[in-house]
């Protein structure tokens, strides 16, 4: 009985510091990019706004050789970032779409319906499954698509925050 206990307590340990293995050598890296929303925007319509993401190149350099698998979107979230105390309530729905140089454009998250009075909302993650060839290509774009429920007052600049993460490659 004492062994089967003990067994059980080794194996518990392995398997924990497995996980924490893996928690340690996940990589999380960041893109932003700010969209300007301007009052002359008209509401029921959707518009696009286009960005290529410098600072995620800094990690990788258009590198398809980078050490890194299973590239997945793990947060996205848009925010006001001016003026300030201005809030989301004037849109209706967002999405953000990913691609590169030689690749499809993917939807990675979007939101539908949107009813806040909020400065920050978390958008909904479409599994778009590894993005891998997108973000390891050059040129990688970040294309936001937005309708409004109605006119701004004034220009509001919305911050789009995306998060990635990626497991080392062997």
């Amino acid at each position: 009985m004492k062994n089967i206990v003990l067994t059980a307590m080794a194996a518990s340990a392995v398997l924990v510091s497995c996980g924490t293995v893996q928690s340690l050598v996940q990589n999380t890296f960041p893109y932003t990019t700010n969209v300007l929303v301007s009052t002359g925007v008209p509401a029921d319509k959707e518009v696009s706004s286009t960005a290529t993401a410098t600072n995620v190149q800094t990690w990788f350099g258009g590198n398809n050789n980078a050490k890194i698998k299973d590239v997945r979107i793990s947060d996205a979230k848009i925010s006001v970032a001016s003026p300030s105390g201005g809030n989301l309530s004037a849109f209706k729905t967002i999405k953000i779409f990913v691609s590169s140089n030689g690749t499809g454009e993917r939807l990675v998250a979007s939101r539908s319906n949107i009813s806040t009075n909020s400065s920050s909302l978390n958008l909904d993650l479409n599994d778009t499954g590894y993005l891998d060839e997108i973000v390891k290509s050059s040129g990688l774009t970040v294309r936001t698509v937005y309708e409004l429920k109605n006119q701004t007052s004034s220009d509001m600049n919305i911050k789009v925050a995306l998060n990635f993460n990626s497991v080392p490659a062997n």
